[in-house]
């Protein structure tokens, strides 16, 4: 098998989980981290046996040795470092969002036509064997014409005032934060299950604290809770939603509506939906991410578990241990990983052969959809998705 040298820009939650994942997948080797912040990349190149640290990401891209490039930074430099490893025919693959805005994304799909690197977007929770079930499932007609399409995300890490991170400050992540942050992830698996794009948007979004408590050093993200009360503050005016509602309607005149939410006590990593069809329902809640609910009108309910012997054999290979042996949040990424490196290790051409992963494309997408719902919830009114 090729060995396939890869780079990691960025130490923080996201950085750490894809060296872990990518070190299990086989046939790759993070030989490069990247990060201003040294402490916390020299304990990553430390825990990982990581040879190369770059303070500096545009040495990454300078290093000859790497092929491929994992963007894991805050979102304002996405675009910057995404169009810089394109530049430099490197391989990439980005956290979402994409870019900050539509405008930046689609000068990046504009630079791949002329430059043919692999590109990849890490849209993880397609990649939970019982998701890839689904959309098997939906492929085949086996729910029938489709209803309806609801669901939420919901969490609690930033319920409190004193709550904080870098994705609250516009500067560094956007115009919008709960919806371009998890409402991303929703839309993209509601659009990837059922096979349909939203076509518009109805949005009512709400920034429940107007004013929070910024700490005077570096918290990193989830992690504001466990030391809330030993740090010192000072007060911040927050331009982003905290909560909101969206009505959708798909392509194919389906409607549907989801709620996220990162004020909602109790709420861990509550990422949910139900397709509502004409022949069965089917439901999933990432907490239970080994189970789906199916429903019925005139049988009883059922619950499928993760088994490979249970799902369509077609996505077997998503499911990696038996029946009984739970497969949960790092996996998702694992697989992703795995599907996009072997696009690259078979030679493929990113331009022409159809892909098994969310890219660039599908990042352009969700900020087209995510500027819709700002649109929307601003003017009050349904709001077509460009």
């Amino acid at each position: 098998m090729k060995r396939i040298k890869t780079a990691v820009i960025g130490s923080g939650f996201m950085g750490s989980a894809h060296v872990e994942a990518l070190q299990r997948i086989g046939g790759v080797e993070v030989a490069a981290i990247s990060s201003n912040d040294v402490d916390a990349a020299n304990e990553i190149q430390d825990r990982f046996s990581i040879e190369k640290f770059y303070e500096d990401w545009h040495d990454v891209m300078k290093d000859e040795e790497i092929e491929v490039v994992h963007n894991c930074t805050p979102n304002f430099l996405h675009f910057e470092i995404n169009k810089a490893a394109i530049n430099s025919g490197k391989h990439i693959l980005s956290e979402k969002p994409l870019t900050m805005t539509s405008l930046e994304s689609e000068e990046l799909l504009s630079l791949l036509k002329s430059n043919n690197v692999v590109n990849g977007i890490n849209f993880n929770y397609r990649f939970y064997p019982l998701i890839q079930n689904a959309r098997v499932e939906v492929e085949k007609g086996n729910l029938g014409e489709i209803f309806l399409v609801h669901g939420n995300y919901l969490q609690d890490w930033l319920f409190f005032d004193t709550d904080y991170n870098w994705r609250l400050e516009t500067e560094q992540s956007g115009y919008s934060r709960a919806i371009a942050d998890i409402g991303s992830h929703w839309c993209d698996m509601a659009q990837f299950v059922t096979g349909q794009k939203i076509k518009r948007v109805f949005a009512n979004l709400v920034t429940i604290h107007q004013k929070r408590k910024k700490p005077v050093v570096n918290v990193a993200t989830f992690k504001g809770k466990e030391e809330s009360g030993s740090i010192d503050y000072n007060e911040i005016t927050v331009n982003t939603e905290d909560a909101g509602s969206v009505l959708i309607e798909f392509e194919s005149g389906t409607h549907g509506v989801f709620t996220v939410s990162q004020v909602s006590a109790g709420r861990k990593n509550h990422f949910s939906f139900e397709i509502d069809g004409s022949k069965k329902a089917v439901s999933w809640n990432q907490e239970r991410p080994n189970e789906m609910w199916i429903g019925y009108r005139e049988k009883p309910n059922e619950i499928i578990i993760k088994d490979p012997a249970l799902i369509d054999k077609s996505v077997r290979k998503y499911a990696h241990y038996p029946g009984g042996h739970p497969e949960g949040y790092p996996d998702g990424p694992k697989n992703l990983f795995n599907n996009f490196y072997q696009f690259i290790r078979d030679g493929k051409d990113p331009q022409k052969d159809q892909t098994d992963f969310p890219t660039f494309a599908d990042g352009h997408i969700e900020n087209k959809i995510v500027e819709a719902i700002l649109k929307s919830n601003k003017e009050q009114k349904w709001v077509e998705v460009d």
